[in-house]
């Protein structure tokens, strides 16, 4: 599993013209998952990226967590994190899950989300979406399960 995490001031998702989910600030995260991926690795994934303290303090410092400052949460699907670039020039996908595999996940990890954090928006499965953001700091993060607990 990886969550590329982008603090922001503000961000949205959009599909066919219309905004799905807006958020405030918070963070904007791309979800991918794996044909491996499990509720556990889920788990430990949410737990890592809701605890991160990367909110400034009154000092400036990287000292807060999203509920310390009240953040917010806008949730992506992304398969193309899985994308391998090894050979040639067009990525393979085949390290991605299977789309109905990879969906009921996706719908776990916002369900699970939105017990910790009051506002959960999210993005469509598997749609095209357009996602804007404006990204604070700049200031993003990736998470990777295997390299985190494997």
């Amino acid at each position: 599993m990886k969550f590329v995490i982008q603090r922001v001031a503000e961000s949205s998702v959009a599909v066919d013209g219309k905004v799905i989910g807006q958020i405030g600030k918070g963070y904007m995260v791309l979800v991918g998952v794996s044909n491996e991926d499990t509720r556990e690795i889920a788990d430990k994934m949410i737990k890592k990226m809701v605890g991160l303290r990367i909110f400034e303090d009154e000092e400036g410092k990287t000292n807060l967590s999203l509920e310390q400052v009240g953040g917010e949460l806008l949730l992506i699907s992304q398969f193309t994190l899985y994308a391998n670039c090894k050979k040639g020039n067009r990525p393979s996908f085949i390290e991605a899950g299977a789309p109905q595999m990879a969906e009921e996940m996706y719908e776990y990890i916002i369900e699970q989300c939105k017990t910790m954090v009051p506002v959960v928006e999210r993005g469509q499965f598997g749609a095209d979406m357009k996602v804007s953001l404006v990204n604070d700091g700049p200031f993003t993060i990736v998470l990777e399960s295997d390299t985190l607990f494997g």
